[in-house]
């Protein structure tokens, strides 16, 4: 629910994603927004109201600047500018936006007499211009070509329709990620992404990774906490065949099988000390040496790492090598937890809604006001995966189109808080063993840097178990 308590119109539940990874397929599906500038307020009048009647969600600018404010607070599919303007003219504008919107295509309007500066504007990276006085038909014709090639390269660059669409939001601290990973994608610099578990950090890996002009290779994932520790070094440096090995053939690693792409470590934490050092190593010379091998392999590789811990602590506790953490830390982003954007929660479950809609091939089309109110007053410990899971699990179940409060029983039983009036013993037992259990493994995986084989041999219980129990408390991605 909004802040003053009414329900959300159907029309708030509405996806957006970011544009540098590609915009999810409802974000494209809706209407297109374009933002029209130029300093003579007639010029801005007429032609929002000429493309109002196309069904384009139209904005102004007056000028530069103003154009600057608007495509820093909002998502847009098209910049339609004057050349020449006071202050920050068409090319200066051009410019800001090739560097800090890519894949935003921007139309000059120009007079006559300034038709080869537009030109010049065009080998720069400007999509099209029209002259003034401009034919009206032509003009859609321009806008409409624009927004089909907008929408064509999106979907190429993710390599998928919705790659990447989970990424949605309208806070501003998604828009503060989302101009960061605009900034920084495009460059070779590790990255070290932070954040609890289930905030997206392997989507922001891959956004990243999309963003750069790496984006035709390879984006490798290795979860490390689910590497046996005696294979670390075979998996992420390769293996030659030999006596020394014993193996019979040969194997790139990771680091190989991502050269020219980008390569994400997931829970980064989880490399035991003898692997960090040889990480290290390879983030620095640029080369990895197979185990058993007599000759480093040179590798171009980005390296995004991610952890939900604290690896600061870790390095003072001597869990983590602290040369490798200052490597890694080059460029941090920090990812919000869903409880501190509830504002974004209609948005997500928009988005999940079409997503398993067509996954599962059902036509669930809205949650009832109720329904939305109970999200929005759940804590989420697991964040959007938990939010994600949740709303498989009722679009799967659903009867009809809607889903109600009704269909929240998790959330609508969600255990008291402690000494509530009411519990009866069997229930108050319930509750607190698994408040201590979710205690109890928090705390181990913790001592054991989130290594699940390690942790699930001091618990005394199979690492299957311990994944399980892990899923269900919102402890650790489970991809």
């Amino acid at each position: 629910m909004p802040n003053d308590g009414r329900p959300f119109p159907p029309t708030v539940l509405a996806a957006t994603s970011y544009r540098i990874a590609g915009p999810s397929a409802a974000w494209r599906d809706r209407v297109k927004r374009i933002l029209i500038v130029d300093d003579e307020p007639s010029i801005r009048k007429v032609l929002a109201a000429h493309l109002k009647k196309f069904g384009y969600d139209v904005e102004t600018a007056e000028d530069g600047p103003a154009a600057v404010a608007r495509l820093e607070a909002e998502l847009f599919h098209l910049v339609v500018s004057d050349l020449r303007m006071p202050g920050m003219d068409g090319m200066a504008l051009l410019a800001w936006v090739l560097e800090r919107c890519p894949g935003l295509p921007v139309i000059l309007i120009t007079a006559h007499g300034t038709v080869d500066t537009a030109v010049e504007a065009i080998k720069r990276g400007a999509f099209d211009y029209v002259t003034k006085p401009f034919d009206k038909d032509e003009l859609q014709a321009v806008i409409a070509k624009a927004l089909s090639v907008e929408e064509a390269t999106s979907a190429r660059a993710t390599g998928a329709p919705d790659a990447g669409g989970d990424l949605v939001g309208q806070t501003p601290s998604m828009r503060d990620l989302v101009r960061l990973i605009a900034r920084v994608g495009p460059s070779p610099t590790t990255v070290l992404l932070t954040g609890e578990s289930g905030t997206g950090k392997q989507r922001v890996a891959r956004a990243l990774h999309d963003a750069s002009d790496r984006r035709t290779a390879s984006c490798l994932t290795v979860h490390c906490s689910a590497i046996p520790e005696a294979l670390f070094e075979a998996e992420l440096f390769g293996i030659e065949r030999g006596p020394v090995t014993g193996g019979a053939t040969s194997k790139p690693g990771r680091f190989e099988l991502a050269h020219g792409g980008t390569l994400f470590l997931d829970e980064v934490d989880a490399l035991p000390l003898t692997v960090q050092a040889r990480l290290l190593r390879a983030l620095q010379e640029r080369q990895v040496d197979r185990v058993g091998g007599a000759r480093s392999v040179s590798v171009d590789v980005r390296v995004i790492a991610a952890t939900d811990i604290d690896l600061k602590l870790a390095c003072e506790q001597g869990r983590f090598r602290q040369d490798l953490y200052y490597l890694l830390h080059v460029i941090p982003i920090a990812l919000p937890p869903l409880r501190e954007r509830k504002d974004d929660l209609p948005l997500l479950v928009e988005h999940f809604l079409r997503t398993f809609n067509r996954r599962l091939g059902k036509a669930v089309q809205r949650v009832d006001p109720d329904a939305l109110a109970a999200l929005l007053a759940h804590p989420w410990p697991g964040n959007v995966r938990e939010l994600e899971n949740l709303m498989e699990r009722l679009v799967l179940l659903a009867d009809g189109d809607t889903i109600r409060q009704a269909d929240l029983p998790a959330l609508r039983r969600a255990p008291p808080e402690a000494g509530a009036v009411g519990l009866d013993l069997k229930e108050y037992i319930r509750v607190h063993t698994a408040r201590l259990e979710r205690a109890r493994i928090q705390e181990v995986l913790d001592a054991e840097a989130h290594n699940v084989t390690r942790a699930a041999r001091a618990l005394g219980i199979s690492r299957k178990s311990l994944q399980t129990k892990m899923k269900d408390y919102g402890l650790r991605d489970l991809d």
